[in-house]
């Protein structure tokens, strides 16, 4: 027993080592300053995919999992959904295949943005009543505790962009004896039934990626888990323990706009207040908005006063490293 914690314990510091040096290579490597922070959060993406494959593998309860992202994001606001989110992770790469491609993307209308991201609080408010709905549908076979502890059960749906490529259990998609997942699946395959999982996943799968191949991080402007993370921070008294912030300087914004149109999920806030810290739950903290800030110490994150990363003015040669 003593000698299998020792195995694991080793493995974890392994693999903590190993991430480690790839984000210290990525920052001495990557010398252009517009796309460092791009290629690093790539990496901290796939860093984190990996490390929810072996939380899987240990059995943990959902809720668990889900009461430690919750805690975090009470802390670091939707830094999950910019950086550690495995299903961010696959909208992005399909962004990349359209950026080799060379194809446009399409912005969606303001308005339809805005509808979109409204939208999410009716999704979570749904799957926050489901458990009710069915404990009165079918008592005996619900039951509030199932519902929260359950692996498959729908307050899971919360988990559903975690869900890796690959999953530690047994799963209705197979390829070379290795078990197949995709996020949402378990939760598909669950309700749609063994002879049309396989059905249903496949057109769940071409309708996330063809929608994220036209528009930059589609599911993410309505993603429920996502809104229940900003939830939080809406809220007056959390409002101040986010220790991650997003701050600009208004004397120094000149409203170019590039802020606005490099933004995944089309968040205008940026460009639109006037100054101070930039509080939207839309904004997931991916940071390409300062990355391209064309004005010195414009646009900063800030954590705990101390600011991590600021913006550069890359349209002169001599500031380009």
């Amino acid at each position: 027993m003593l000698l299998e914690v020792v195995s694991e314990a080793l493995k974890l510091i392994i693999f903590a080592g190993l991430a480690l040096a790839g984000i210290l290579a990525i920052l001495i490597w990557r010398k252009d300053r517009k796309t460092k922070v791009s290629c690093l959060r790539f990496f901290v993406q796939a860093v984190a995919t990996t490390a929810f494959f072996f939380i899987f593998s240990y059995t943990a309860q959902l809720l668990i999992i889900l009461v430690v992202i919750f805690a975090l994001s009470i802390f670091l606001g939707r830094f999950f959904c910019g950086w550690l989110c495995p299903f961010g992770l696959y909208l992005d790469l399909v962004t990349a295949v359209r950026k080799a491609l060379k194809i446009r993307y399409w912005n969606l209308p303001d308005k339809v943005n805005k509808f979109l991201n409204k939208l999410r609080y009716v999704l979570l408010l749904f799957f926050i009543a489901l458990p009710f709905i069915l404990e009165r549908i079918e008592p005996w076979q619900w039951s509030l505790a199932k519902f929260l502890m359950g692996p498959f059960k729908p307050i899971s749906v919360l988990l559903g962009p975690v869900e890796p490529l690959v999953v530690p259990w047994e799963s209705s998609l197979k390829l070379y004896g290795m078990n197949l997942s995709y996020p949402y699946a378990s939760i598909i395959a669950f309700y749609s039934g063994e002879n049309l999982a396989i059905i249903t996943i496949s057109i769940f799968i071409g309708l996330t990626l063809a929608s994220s191949f036209a528009v930059r991080r589609f599911w993410c402007r309505f993603c429920p888990t996502g809104v229940s993370f900003a939830v939080l921070n809406r809220f007056k008294i959390f409002q101040r323990i986010p220790l991650l912030r997003l701050n600009k300087v208004e004397e120094k914004c000149t409203k170019c706009g590039i802020c606005k149109r490099v933004c995944p999920a089309q968040v205008t806030d940026v460009y639109e207040e006037k100054g101070g810290d930039i509080t939207t739950s839309m904004c997931m903290l991916c940071l390409r908005c300062i990355e391209m800030c064309p004005y010195e110490d414009c646009l900063k994150l800030n954590m705990a006063g101390k600011t991590l990363f600021r913006s550069r003015n890359w349209l002169e040669p001599s500031k380009i490293e």
